[in-house]
């Protein structure tokens, strides 16, 4: 028992450093290089360039990459856990394609140009719409059923995508290209509020994840002996599809479909750690804040000065990664 929290602690702790050089190397890098020694200089000097970058761009944008990567790798791990299947995603149930088409029809009728809210508030409805058609088209008489969501939430993307396409067809050349830089998304959001409002929502997913520790781990072993040991399953899985899809569909809202993070970085952290979700959560959402900020920083660096989009990154990045250590792994990854 003592050897597995001394393993935990350590495990943490090595997370918490690379987050530390994950900032460092963020907020370093760029177009305008910033020594971290002067950084004390550079924030008494508002009048310089440098703090402008650091203040107005980097910053914000790392904060935007550590709350997204967070909350899209915590989500991962919840829905894993919910469906005890290694393959669900945030994205598997059609949450990102509700926000997208939320997101095409604000721009097809030209409603991004009324406000800087608009395709973030549009993104984040349709996200929740579809939360919510994937939840009642599930409900059977016996109850919630999961392998129901599970089809259904597939569907419900297809059909999404399918509308998106249809309007990209019968609109403008520049907002087809707009939607389409939407969709591979991006961390190049300088609203405050926005910032402010992903990364509370991001730490409060966490926060509220760790009251039902106990109760993934009992669904680890199936339904029905969860209920065996006094856990209220349909409440439990009610609860928790519904913190996931929030913060998948404030983070989608906010930085557009970036993929791969909730898919590959749980993965990672089970096969290093284990399965036990008192320290899978916090791995889960350490190590995708550390993933989305070194991306984004290559995203924003390798073709200096212009910049990639950060789903193109986590593509090539969470799939190379994840290949290399499945093939070189002795084990299948498992969820119980």
């Amino acid at each position: 028992m003592r050897n597995r929290y001394f393993k935990w602690i350590v495990f943490t702790a090595v997370l918490l450093l690379l987050l530390l050089t994950s900032v460092a190397i963020s907020l370093s890098s760029g177009e305008v290089n910033i020594s971290l020694l002067r950084l004390p200089e550079i924030l008494a000097s508002p009048e310089s360039i440098s703090y402008v970058v650091l203040t107005k761009i980097r910053i914000p944008r790392l904060i935007l990459a550590a709350s997204v990567g967070g909350a899209l790798s915590l989500s991962g791990a919840v829905l894993q856990g919910i469906y005890r299947n290694p393959l669900v995603e945030p994205y598997t149930l059609g949450i990102s394609g509700g926000a997208a088409l939320g997101v095409s029809i604000a721009i097809v009728f030209g409603l991004n140009a009324i406000s800087f809210l608009a395709l973030p508030l549009f993104g984040f409805a349709g996200a929740i719409i579809t939360l919510f058609l994937v939840y009642f088209l599930s409900i059977k008489r016996g109850g919630l059923s999961i392998n129901s969501m599970l089809l259904i939430g597939v569907m419900v993307s297809f059909v999404s995508s399918s509308a998106m396409m249809f309007l990209m067809s019968i609109t403008t050349t520049d907002n087809v290209q707009s939607i389409v830089f939407w969709v591979m998304g991006s961390l190049d959001e300088t609203n405050y509020i926005l910032i402010k409002i992903a990364f509370y929502a991001s730490l409060s997913g966490l926060l509220l994840s760790y009251f039902f520790a106990q109760p993934l781990n009992a669904l680890r072993l199936g339904n029905a002996k969860a209920q065996h040991l006094g856990i209220n399953t349909n409440l439990t899985i009610r609860i928790l599809f519904f913190l996931a899809s929030l913060l998948t569909g404030i983070a989608v809202a906010v930085a557009g479909v970036i993929g791969f993070v909730g898919l590959v970085i749980p993965h990672l952290i089970r096969l290093i750690i284990g399965n036990d979700y008192r320290i899978l959560l916090l791995g889960s959402f350490l190590g995708g804040s550390v993933f989305l900020i070194l991306c984004d920083t290559v995203a924003r660096t390798i073709i200096s000065p212009n910049e990639l989009p950060i789903g193109v990154i986590t593509g090539f990045a969470g799939g190379l990664v994840f290949i290399a250590v499945l093939s070189r792994s002795k084990s299948h990854f498992k969820l119980n």
